[in-house]
């Protein structure tokens, strides 16, 4: 492979010929071939444009001549538009706090810079720190950089979630007159509608959207300007404020400056916030997958109140097998999430003393779970939870066979003789509703609260009531 000669504080270094990045980030090339993954284009994003807004500040402030920072400007926006994603080449499993992927940024913006300023590859006419890294370190600009990727695609994922719950309410409404059996510890329980059920569902993933739009709102103060510890060193008294506001100009965002620029340099606890809103959703979509996956079993010797689409043969060897394969994706992919916050956690409490060196990791793993998390509820909404069809007569099929049905005749004939009528109807397979008649008929039913004998219209009564207010009751 053709290459060219550059030169870092560490000597001679052979970097691709046609390469737009340079000599350190070719070293992690070497480093760090860990993972064989990219930085998601989110890093590459967000670095770029917390490049192109230095470089604007840093002209208005009058340190950075015109020429330069036009190039600058231009060349960031090319990265800002996914031109050179190739060129982002790092192992997101790297060490320095993210200073390989911030080299790796500069340099490619300071090469482009210089072929638009007519200069060559390596050449450096816009230099890399001096330049395009001015009044910045790796310190300030991957954790402003995690802020802005998360932040760029909070709509997307907002909006992802929303058509998950326009579907699951959509067939709460569809389902709604159907009443089936409830159960609690997997055991029979009193009734409830497959709508309220899917109701529940739809609420569960509005409230935990809710819990990530106000963690979002950590995200939004940035510590840009702190350079490496918090002092500022190297930077204008005024450069942190302009960049929030540069910053909020370029990526539409609601911004706001840190009241604490050496907090924002030790801390990663926004980050972590953040990622802990998306590991509870997480949570909730598993346990919304695993009642799907149950509610659709069998057919032949499961539940089967519900249907799923047919999407793919379940089987290499039984013909004919379905399998509940979205709802099975959609599991695995949420344990992934769940995993990748495990990871930012453990790295946000490895910060020591003025930095926190663990920024890589929390950025690749934040912008991995946003990344799984669209994909996976979209497959799901889509290709699962629109199709899903009620089996209406197995639903109400297995209520007619579900003796707690009985905890309606509680404030008629009590706990005890409940109890005893829940055995004799399980040994008798018999329905509630016609060993509690039978027996009120022969006289063998008392009132809880006195020795008199219960009619079977009381029985018929209470259990109507159940059902009227089954029904009736809250969607």
């Amino acid at each position: 492979m053709a290459a060219r000669i550059e030169r870092d504080s560490l000597g001679d270094v052979h970097v691709p010929a046609d390469a737009l990045y340079g000599a350190q980030t070719q070293r992690a090339t070497q480093n760090f071939q860990i993972s064989g993954l990219k930085p998601r284009q989110a890093f590459i994003w967000s670095m770029a444009t917390v490049k192109r807004a230095a470089a604007e500040v840093n002209r208005d402030l009058g340190l950075l001549d015109s020429e330069r920072a036009a190039a600058i400007i231009e060349a960031a926006q090319e990265v800002i538009d996914g031109k050179w994603n190739d060129q982002f080449v790092v192992d997101p499993i790297q060490a320095g706090a993210g200073t390989s992927h911030n080299m790796n940024t500069n340099e490619v913006i300071a090469n482009r810079a210089t072929q638009l300023m007519g200069g060559e590859l390596g050449e450096y006419r816009v230099h890399p720190n001096d330049h395009v890294n001015m009044a910045q370190s790796t310190n300030d600009t991957i954790p402003t950089a995690i802020r802005l990727g998360c932040l760029w695609r909070l709509d997307e994922l907002l909006d992802t979630l929303k058509a998950l719950i326009e579907a699951l309410d959509a067939k709460a409404a569809e389902f709604d007159d159907i009443v089936k059996s409830g159960r609690t510890h997997l055991q029979d329980a009193v009734p409830v509608r497959l709508g309220q059920e899917f109701g529940a569902y739809a609420k569960a993933v509005e409230r935990d959207a809710e819990r990530i739009q106000e963690a979002a709102e950590g995200l939004r103060r940035l510590g840009i300007g702190g350079t490496a510890v918090g002092s500022g060193l190297n930077a204008h008294p005024e450069y942190h404020a302009r960049m929030v506001r540069k910053l909020s100009e370029l990526t539409g965002f609601t911004l706001y400056e840190s009241d604490n620029l050496f907090e924002s340099m030790q801390s990663m606890a926004d980050a972590a916030h953040f990622s802990a809103s998306l590991r509870t959703l997480a949570l909730t979509l598993i346990r919304i997958a695993n009642d799907v996956r149950l509610l659709a079993s069998g057919p032949s010797t499961g539940l089967d109140e519900i249907r799923l689409p047919a999407v793919q043969p379940g089987s290499s060897i039984m013909p004919g097998k379905v399998n509940p394969v979205l709802a099975e994706m959609l599991d695995m992919a949420m344990f992934y999430v769940v995993g990748l916050d495990t990871t930012v956690a453990m790295a946000a409490q490895a910060g020591q003393l003025e930095l926190n060196v663990m920024m890589p990791i929390i950025a690749h793993s934040l912008f991995e779970a946003m990344q799984i998390i669209i994909g996976a509820v979209h497959a799901f909404t889509e290709d699962a939870v629109r199709g899903i069809t009620a089996n209406r007569e197995k639903a109400e099929g297995w209520l007619a066979k579900n003796a707690i049905v009985v905890t309606a005749l509680n404030p008629v004939i009590g706990y005890a003789q409940g109890a005893q009528l829940v055995k004799e109807a399980l040994k008798r397979d018999m329905a509630i509703r016609d060993i509690a008649i039978e027996k009120a008929k022969a006289g063998q039913l008392k009132h809880r609260d006195s020795d008199q004998p219960v009619s079977a219209e009381e029985i018929e009564g209470a259990l109507d009531d159940m059902r009227r207010l089954t029904e009736s009751g809250i969607a």
